[in-house]
């Protein structure tokens, strides 16, 4: 029954194939590895190709849904980006997400070309297709893996640098955050900036750099105060400690010149701690609290936190950079000692556009022989505009890491974790308000006698502070010859405007001086 008879067979005639659908047809090799491709680039396409419809139309519109919002948050959301990348719990979340991402992305790209290659034959088209998908899986799997450690470098940053409220011992800083809205009743955060010079050779910190800066809260205008740091008898607070022990001032009457040296505000953050431990209560920087409380008594300001930057970690920061260019103008020792007539072993030779490494870089900011502290401080501006320069954003991406680890050893703080994203919001209106510069008169102010007259010196920050900030768009026109022969109470606040970005381009722009330290 089941069989037919060969006549019937015969008058039938023979048999045709069947034919095949057309997901079964096959491939051709290039056409296989460019259906890979483009489920790597639009994960979901591929499996969609391969017949996997469903699966593929979900994870296409699941990639196409992320990418949206990373856009958008991305084009309206920066400031609450860049506010989460200095709290470490989303830090952390932000590194888990990363590696899932790519993760879940391997696998796509993987199950898409099996099912793209079932109806491929050949060894040679297996191979090639291998090899495309390892060197798609490759470049998925490395960025990611750099995002991950990047994104933990910058959490181990924010933990090391940035203590918590809670954990952190300080006896001046403020002791309740809010962090909804820190400044709501705050008009202006007063910041301290140190620069701690602690070389192999030099016993203990000396503080050469100290500067406050004044931020309205409201408008991001920032006002910078720049401490002399031969300064002498300086005051603490009636209601301090040191007061008691220092009434008049940190000094000492009947010292010769050299003497000094060690009663004035670069030897304070070093002095005063070894010689009163704990004196303003448990501190995890006693130096940096002294500071905080005499420099803001000696201006009439609350200084709220503190900010050290320490030269040593600087020069590993500027070899994680990769080095800094700047302009040499003069030639600048690596050594040597100005009052014992010691020269120094090495120079940096005057010459534009030199690549220094960390160790050149650290001299070329501090390098003292031969030099004032003019130079040395305009080699110190011209240093920071070089880091700025090179920490350009392929830098950033392939050397963040080793940046972040170096920024480890270059910065100490009481600022709060808790503040940080509040800090970064502010950052945002500081740079598109004014920065100023308060000029101290020095003969006016006695800054260069024993006795410094801080009354007046109070007053001056004081009236700085109340005026508003110049237009920075007025900088061209401000050096007239009427300005410069009348006021003097005004003139250091009205040029102070273009000062950061013009005199910075200027001062460091190759003009060699004729006449060489040797």
């Amino acid at each position: 029954m089941g069989k037919r008879s060969r006549a019937t067979r015969a008058t039938e005639g023979p048999e045709l194939p069947e034919a095949e659908p057309a997901e079964s047809r096959p491939r051709s090799v290039p056409k296989l590895l460019g259906l890979t491709l483009l489920g790597a680039v639009l994960p979901g396409l591929g499996l969609i190709a391969g017949g996997r419809r469903r699966l593929g139309a979900f994870i296409l519109t699941v990639a196409l849904g992320l990418l949206a919002i990373g856009v958008y948050v991305g084009l309206t959301r920066r400031e609450e980006v860049l506010a989460a990348a200095v709290v470490p719990s989303r830090l952390l979340i932000t590194s888990v997400a990363i590696g899932t991402l790519a993760v879940v992305w391997i696998v796509v790209i993987v199950a898409s070309h099996r099912s793209l290659r079932p109806a491929t034959g050949g060894a040679g088209g297996r191979a090639a297709g291998a090899l495309l998908v390892g060197v798609l899986c490759f470049a998925i799997a490395a960025p990611a893996a750099i995002g991950v450690q990047s994104v933990l470098a910058q959490r181990d940053l924010v933990q090391d640098v940035f203590v918590a409220q809670g954990e952190g011992r300080s006896a001046t800083r403020p002791s309740v955050v809010n962090t909804k809205d820190p400044w709501e009743d705050k008009p202006r955060l007063n910041l301290l900036l140190l620069g701690g010079d602690d070389a192999p050779s030099r016993p203990g910190v000396r503080t050469d750099t100290v500067i406050v800066a004044s931020i309205d809260t409201r408008t991001g205008d920032t006002a910078l105060v720049s401490m002399p740091r031969q300064l002498t008898f300086m005051p603490f607070p009636k209601d301090s400690p040191l007061h008691k022990i220092y009434p008049n001032g940190y000094g000492k009457e009947g010292l010769s010149l050299e003497g000094r040296l060690e009663w004035m505000l670069t030897a304070m953050y070093q002095n005063i701690p070894a010689a009163h431990p704990g004196i303003l209560g448990p501190s995890d920087n006693e130096g940096a609290d002294v500071l905080k409380q005499s420099v803001g008594e000696a201006i009439g300001l609350k200084l709220d936190y503190y900010l050290q930057v320490n030269l040593q970690g600087f020069a590993k920061l500027v070899d994680a950079l990769g080095g800094i260019t700047v302009n040499v103008n003069e030639r600048v020792a690596m050594g040597g000692v100005s009052s014992s007539h010691i020269p120094p072993s090495e120079w940096i030779e005057p010459g534009p556009n030199q690549h220094l490494d960390g160790r050149h870089a650290l001299w070329f900011a501090r390098g003292r022989y031969g030099a004032d502290d003019d130079q040395r401080q305009t080699r110190q501006r011209c240093a920071i505009k070089g880091i700025v320069d090179a920490a350009d954003p392929r830098t950033l991406v392939t050397k963040y890491k080793a940046i972040a680890q170096a920024g480890q050893q270059l910065l100490r703080t009481d600022i709060p974790q808790e503040l940080l994203p509040a800090l970064v919001q502010l950052a945002f209106r500081v740079k598109s308000g004014t920065v100023s510069n308060v000029t101290l008169d020095a003969a006016k102010l006695r800054l260069k006698y024993l006795h410094p007259d801080y009354d007046a010196l109070r007053e001056t920050v004081e009236k700085a502070l109340e005026q508003p900030a110049p237009p920075a768009t007025t900088a061209p026109a401000t050096p007239t010859t009427p300005q410069t022969t009348k006021p003097t109470t005004r003139k250091p606040v009205t040029p102070a405007t273009p000062a950061p970005t013009q005199d910075l381009e200027d001062a460091c722009a190759y003009h060699p001086n004729g006449d060489q330290p040797n």
